[in-house]
């Protein structure tokens, strides 16, 4: 089934004659672009939602649509406070759904910021590593037991990934000059080897991880790039494209950038997915680090999946945020 789903696959598509009638997913990043897919897609299909979001009332303006379709489809959509960039808000917002103490089938770890100027999260961690990474590094640690076995975790990541590994000597740019996007491909890699240690230390109870790329979408992610920047990356990416004879590069809808996180949270096979990277609805293929290959191409560098890099990226992040987490 899931081999037939590809580039173009909308959610819909992924989630055609699906049931999720009795599943609980958590998406963070609720108010917009492809977090809002997300949430709806699922919900529509009859699962119960709760999207995560840093302002809830953006987040009840986007998802307006949503909970109508939820409630035609036999699903619920709920919306809780998350903002990444700060701590205080992650450990608050895990607190409240372990109060709770209702377990979730799936977790989309989906929100995020991309080629910001440089800056610092409420807790002084560079704004993207500190974001994308370790604002869902403890949020999801932190309620990893409410997690069924037989659970995943999905974590967005992106082609971007390409631009660096993981710097755990310098993780804030202390001493490195900031590049906005070498800032981004370490978060997004952070993303992927988050996934892998995750699901390294769970599988032993059925709970999955993997990492997901959803493809090039013009949503608010790319809020921070003149348009004269957006018009550079196409002129390069399009010289790239061609000297490796494929078409011309085109943006997803949202329903298309949506589909590989819904493909790997509720269709594809655990064993398939877990500790995977994944693109156009299927598992990508590791490109080694030294050959050249343009943005939007597909494939997953080695060092985003290799383990050792994993556990020294988990290390590091519990000495950043001054948490353990011992499963």
């Amino acid at each position: 089934m899931a081999t037939s789903f590809g580039a173009t696959s909308t959610t819909d598509d992924v989630l055609s004659g699906v049931d999720l009638k009795g599943k609980r997913i958590l998406v963070t990043g609720a108010s917009a672009g492809i977090g809002v897919e997300a949430a709806r897609a699922l919900a529509a299909h009859g699962a119960q939602v709760v999207g995560a979001a840093r302002d809830l009332s953006k987040a009840e303006r986007a998802t307006g649509q949503a909970r109508k379709e939820a409630a035609a489809g036999g699903g619920s959509l709920e919306l809780i406070e998350l903002d990444l960039a700060n701590l205080k808000s992650v450990r608050a917002a895990a607190d409240a759904l372990l109060g709770k103490g209702l377990p979730f089938d799936v977790v989309i770890a989906n929100a995020g910021v991309m080629a910001t100027p440089f800056g610092h999260t409420a807790d002084g961690f560079e704004t993207q590593f500190g974001t994308n990474h370790l604002g869902h590094f403890v949020f999801v640690n932190r309620i990893a037991r409410l997690i069924r076995p037989g659970g995943r975790l999905v974590n967005l990541s992106s082609s971007g990934h390409r631009f660096s590994n993981v710097d755990l000597v310098d993780p804030n740019f202390e001493r490195t000059p900031y590049e906005p996007f070498v800032a981004y491909g370490r978060s997004k890699t952070a993303n992927i080897l988050f996934a892998v240690e995750f699901d390294r230390r769970h599988r032993g109870r059925g709970v999955r991880a993997a990492a997901v790329h959803p493809g090039g979408i013009h949503t608010e992610l790319g809020r921070h790039l003149g348009s004269g920047q957006l018009q550079g990356m196409f002129e390069q990416m399009k010289k790239q494209l061609a000297a490796e004879g494929k078409p011309p590069f085109q943006w997803k809808t949202i329903p298309q950038g949506a589909a590989t996180s819904v493909w790997a949270a509720v269709v594809a096979s655990p064993e398939e997915i877990g500790a995977r990277y994944c693109e156009n609805c299927h598992v990508g293929r590791i490109v080694a680090d030294n050959v050249p290959i343009s943005p939007i191409s597909e494939g997953v560098r080695g060092y985003a999946l290799d383990e050792p890099n994993a556990r020294a990226l988990w290390a590091k992040s519990e000495e950043m945020v001054g948490e353990k987490f011992l499963i």
